[in-house]
């Protein structure tokens, strides 16, 4: 798993050993993993498009996620009208001071929703959004090439169904978004199923 799976620390691979039933602690898992000298490649400052994503903390959820080239006010009123369609708005929307974000007040309070900003410079007051954030660049728009909106759309498409389906989260008693059972040991042998790509694996047991 850390040779296949380079942007894999030792809790992401201890929680996949934990779905196949495999119990062991993740200080055993840090011993044997390989060492690497070096990101493997460029880094997310080298992309240009704007991605707008809207979390449900709930679970971690991505509710909705759109791209574009020009993040204008109107742009993101119009998305979050589009990700809570006939009253399916929730309570409360946490978000910074971007500009991008100037015409939501009007749009947020016609839907039935509180908005609730973030103080200037101060990331950690959405905490469980800048995380998802750092993650979708780090695991995923750091190592691809991305040639236009369509291409970013689709990458971002297979990353969130890995995101969602696969990928353990430490916040989640290391479950995924959507709950993954545990593969007991009598299902059979081990297999990789590469995700994103092959950027990422998810592991599973199938009878031989």
């Amino acid at each position: 798993m850390s040779v296949m799976n380079l942007l894999w620390g030792a809790p992401r691979i201890h929680g996949e050993l934990l779905k196949l039933g495999i119990d062991i602690c993740e200080a055993t898992v840090a011993k044997y993993m390989a060492r690497r000298q070096r990101p493997p490649c460029q880094t997310w400052r080298t992309f240009l498009l704007f991605v707008l994503v809207i979390l449900n903390h709930q679970r971690r959820r991505v509710t909705h996620v759109a791209v574009t080239a020009h993040p204008t006010a109107a742009w993101t009123a119009q998305q979050l009208r589009e990700a809570f369609p006939e009253e399916t708005a929730p309570c409360y929307l946490i978000h910074d001071r971007d500009h991008a974000f100037v015409s939501l007040p009007a749009t947020a309070s016609g839907m039935g929703i509180k908005e609730l900003r973030t103080a200037p410079r101060s990331p950690w007051q959405n905490a469980y959004a800048e995380r998802l954030i750092g993650s979708i660049r780090r695991e995923c728009l750091d190592h691809v090439i991305v040639v236009n909106e369509t291409g970013l759309v689709r990458v971002l498409g297979r990353y969130l169904a890995y995101y969602h389906r696969s990928r353990t989260h430490l916040s989640l008693a290391k479950g995924s978004p959507h709950p993954r059972p545990i593969a007991p040991l009598p299902l059979g042998r081990v297999v990789a199923i590469p995700q994103v790509g092959g950027l990422h694996h998810r592991y599973d047991r199938r009878a031989a």
